[in-house]
């Protein structure tokens, strides 16, 4: 018999909050975002648009859950989430699999040095530049379609962000304290 200890219960809580919160980053793309990068980046490629938009949808939950959860395991029990929830997606063909992981974990890099880059340009022009890079041949980054990719992630943020106050809560500090003292355990 398996013993349902109360550390195994919290386990499993948090794994389910973690695939609820999961599952935002698997909607896909909206038709409307699909045509604009196609027909804006991707050579009229409808197909190749929709992956990158899910690859970015992806990444962002990820990049959220990590910079706005109220604790540290929260974007762990995310990332784990995400790997089961990938790594039986329907929508990639089984001998596509290791292809689909390469291209995410290209992605999930690029991204990763975008988002949590400082400099004078912003977390979402650079976000979109490389949603540009990668749906095209890499020359395309700046005028009409680099304002829709920043409005596509901003859109992606507030949805993940919204998605990860409903399902984990928002912090709640007292008035009377400095976050510094709430957070040093004081």
């Amino acid at each position: 018999m398996i013993p349902f200890t109360p550390e195994w219960r919290a386990a499993r809580a948090r794994l389910e909050r973690a695939r609820k919160y999961a599952a935002t980053a698997f909607a896909e793309p909206a038709v409307a975002d699909v045509t604009w990068l196609a027909t804006s980046a991707a050579a009229g490629d409808e197909d190749h648009a929709q992956w990158e938009l899910r690859y970015a949808r992806m990444a962002v939950a990820l990049f959220v859950a990590e910079r706005d959860a109220l604790d540290d395991q929260t974007s762990s029990d995310v990332a784990a989430a995400l790997r089961e929830i990938f790594a039986r997606d329907e929508r990639v063909a089984p001998d596509m699999r290791p292809l689909a992981e390469r291209q995410f974990a290209d992605r999930l890099q690029a991204y990763r040095d975008a988002f949590f880059a400082r400099g004078a340009a912003g977390t979402s022009d650079r976000l979109g530049r490389v949603l540009l890079a990668f749906a095209s041949d890499g020359t395309r980054s700046a005028g009409s379609p680099l304002a829709r990719a920043i409005e596509v992630f901003a859109g992606y943020a507030l949805e993940c962000n919204t998605v990860l106050r409903e399902v984990y809560g928002t912090a709640q500090l007292p008035e009377h304290l400095p976050p510094s003292e709430v957070v040093g355990g004081k």
